[in-house]
């Protein structure tokens, strides 16, 4: 086992990449049984200092220290064997393989297991020891392919963990998670840090930052811009240190009437999920022209099937699905999008981009074979001005158009998905986790783009699990709870409480005679 962690010491961390400075002079200090919280917009480094610590990246100058004596970490095997993990915000996962499988492959990789076997159902019985420890749910004989995204951060956590780190790095672990949840793994964190671990913990929801967190340090274009204690200062000045500049009000939808004309009808729709198990019941809804229309439930509880079967990328066991009065219901994805669907999916880095492609590639993805060919040959200089404007009009912060999108930070490949999917004109535009892991800015900016698309009469179906954005942004909600609707409510009428209850399952009838009987 590797010696505790008293006190971690990074000095003058500097890294480049090719047209960027990702870190820049950078100073960190973290003590035992201490969490600090690691801010700053998309873009500005933080991800690139942990991948430092982590041993993924090898700094262009600076020195790490651990209790006093300096390290040399060129691997993630390197990092566990000082004790360090980390979750990524990206899942460092293989989807053809178990949660047990992958676990093993974390436990092997980080020389735990080196010279003797390593047996599977051992595997599984340390990982339902942490999960029922944590109370993090997890199915340890599922594919990680069968797995909702907020199931696959639970993994990430569990394999973590498992490997019995005493400094843990979290890179937006709440990102996937449901308010409960997220309640549940801040207070594992303070539980882990009273018992001596300490936390790095990235993250852009300062209430989360100011519940868990005992210091603060900020990074703004590769620099540390602030570090001090969480109680000497305000999220206010939180949110202009990360931003350098003051920020706007929050993005608040005015309540209008409905529009009677109903872009999207869903009757009675049934589907299979990846497992062969139901995954939808009998969903019923409409969606109204320029109405957002919310959908909130904890995840796993049909939200990506729901998104796929729309879009034509799951085949639907039976029901109706109509878009603008043409009847969709399983028909190809192609035929679909030109029906007039648009489609931000909840992996923006698999689902949404090609991440080899370039920023320019990845802008004309829909429409290569249309408005940007001629007789077979795309047409170049028309597809670079598209780009350029795309790149000016959504302020895609990108070295230059044939720049990878892999390279980008999580909002600026958001504001590529967005550009490409808004400027078609969507009659729907189903919008699924948009502004997971993104910052105050890059939110503020995507809520913007889906306010203006549907006050100009685009139906938007918003899949979230932030209720705050639900409550703010939509006109209607529907509660998700095991693949059926519990409630569909107007935002007005809806609180916290009691969209939380519905998640859990318990129905507003439910309630209302566990109240009379009190």
């Amino acid at each position: 086992m590797p010696e505790h962690i008293q006190h971690l010491r990074m000095r003058g961390i500097t890294k480049t990449f090719p047209g960027v400075v990702a870190n820049s002079d950078v100073d960190v200090d973290l003590a035992s049984g201490e969490i600090l919280a690691l801010l700053g917009e998309n873009g500005a480094g933080k991800s690139s200092l942990m991948n430092v610590l982590y041993g993924l990246y090898a700094p262009d100058k600076g020195s790490i220290s651990i209790n006093g004596r300096e390290v040399a970490i060129d691997s993630p095997r390197a990092a566990f064997d000082l004790g360090i993990g980390m979750v990524h915000q990206h899942f460092m996962l293989v989807p053809n393989m178990t949660v047990v499988e992958n676990v093993a492959l974390g436990l092997c990789g980080s020389g735990q297991h080196r010279g003797f076997t390593l047996r599977l159902d051992h595997v599984r019985e340390r990982i339902l020891e942490v999960s029922g420890k944590y109370g993090l749910a997890v199915k340890p004989d599922a594919y990680i392919w069968q797995l909702s995204v907020g199931e696959q951060q639970r993994v990430e956590l569990i394999k973590t963990l498992v490997l019995g780190a005493n400094l843990l790095i979290l890179d937006e672990p709440t990102a996937a998670l449901t308010p409960q949840e997220t309640d549940e793994l801040l207070a594992l964190l303070r539980q882990m840090a009273e018992s001596g671990c300490s936390v790095i913990f990235i993250s852009h929801k300062l209430h989360e930052v100011r519940a868990v967190s005992h210091r603060i340090q900020v990074l703004r274009g590769g620099k540390s811009v602030f570090a001090g204690n969480t109680a000497d200062i305000t999220d206010r000045e939180l949110a202009e240190y990360m931003a350098g500049r003051e920020l706007g009000q929050p993005v608040i939808r005015a309540e209008t009437p409905l529009n009677e004309h109903k872009t999207l009808i869903v009757k009675k729709l049934n589907a299979l999920a990846d497992t062969g198990l139901p995954a939808l019941h009998d969903l019923t809804f409409d969606i109204r022209k320029g109405e957002i229309f919310g959908i909130a439930g904890v995840s796993g509880n049909g939200q990506r099937e729901l998104a796929q079967v729309l879009t034509g990328l799951r085949k639907a066991r039976s029901g109706t699905v109509i878009l603008d009065d043409w009847n969709i219901t399983n028909h190809t994805v192609q035929s679909i999008i030109d029906q007039g669907m648009g489609y931000i999916p909840e992996d923006r880095n698999h689902e949404g981009t090609v991440p080899g492609f370039s920023v320019r590639e990845n802008l004309i993805l829909k429409d290569y074979a249309g408005r940007f060919a001629r007789y077979g040959w795309l047409l170049q200089d028309t597809i670079k001005r598209f780009a350029q404007d795309m790149i000016s009009a959504f302020t895609i912060r990108t070295p230059g158009m044939e720049t990878a999108c892999a390279s980008l930070s999580g909002g600026n490949i958001q504001k590529v998905i967005l550009a490409r999917e808004i400027t078609r004109n969507p009659k729907l535009l189903a919008a699924v986790y948009p502004i997971r892991g993104l910052d105050l800015g890059a939110t503020e900016y995507v809520h913007r783009q889906l306010l203006d698309i549907s006050a100009k009469g685009t139906a938007v179906l918003l899949i979230s699990e932030e209720l705050d954005e639900l409550l703010t942004m939509c006109d209607r909600i529907a509660v998700l709870y095991e693949g059926r609707i519990m409630a569909v409510l107007p935002a007005r009428e809806c609180t916290k409480q009691r969209l939380g209850l519905l998640m859990a399952g318990v129905s507003e009838d439910d309630h209302a005679e566990k109240g009379s009987a009190a």
